[in-house]
């Protein structure tokens, strides 16, 4: 069954910028190799780690998009695993994600704003022909304390 999933992997920082080509082509071969699709691919640049991993401080973020199935998640992990210059990695399994946005949008796509029904019940009435309403007295709190404490 294919699935829809994303991975992350961190490189080392010091790493060659060809040498990082030369491993994500090799990351892409292994999915193609796995009867997966590669949606995307984005190298999100050189970042600050929020804590020390392996000794580095910084890392080379990219992000692979794909589909496939499980076998090629676990071998693309593998790979992930042995490959020396990636300090980190997780993968993220994105079609239950998708499928809860999909149904959240579809519930809200079918309600009715609740402005746009009172809008329609309510017709505007002109300012000549609406009673004017009389103006309620409002007791201070000031007027309120003095009562209250003359009954007492």
């Amino acid at each position: 069954m294919q699935r829809k999933y994303e991975v992350m992997f961190i490189l080392r920082p010091d790493i060659e910028a060809e040498e990082a080509e030369k491993l994500i082509a090799g990351f892409e071969a292994t999915i193609e190799k796995g009867n997966g699709r590669l949606i995307s691919n984005e190298k999100l640049g050189n970042r600050r780690l929020a804590y020390t991993v392996r000794k580095f401080n910084d890392g080379n973020y990219n992000l692979l998009t794909l589909e496939g199935d499980g076998a090629l998640v676990a071998e693309l992990e593998r790979r992930l695993r042995v490959t020396e210059p990636v300090i980190k990695f997780i993968t993220v399994r994105m079609d239950e994600e998708e499928k809860r946005i999909e149904k959240v949008r579809k519930i809200r796509s079918t309600r009715i704003k609740q402005s746009a029904v009172q809008a329609q019940q309510v017709p505007a009435q002109p300012a000549a022909e609406a009673p004017a309403a009389a103006p309620a007295r409002v007791e201070s709190a000031a007027e309120a304390a003095p009562a209250a404490g003359a009954t007492a």
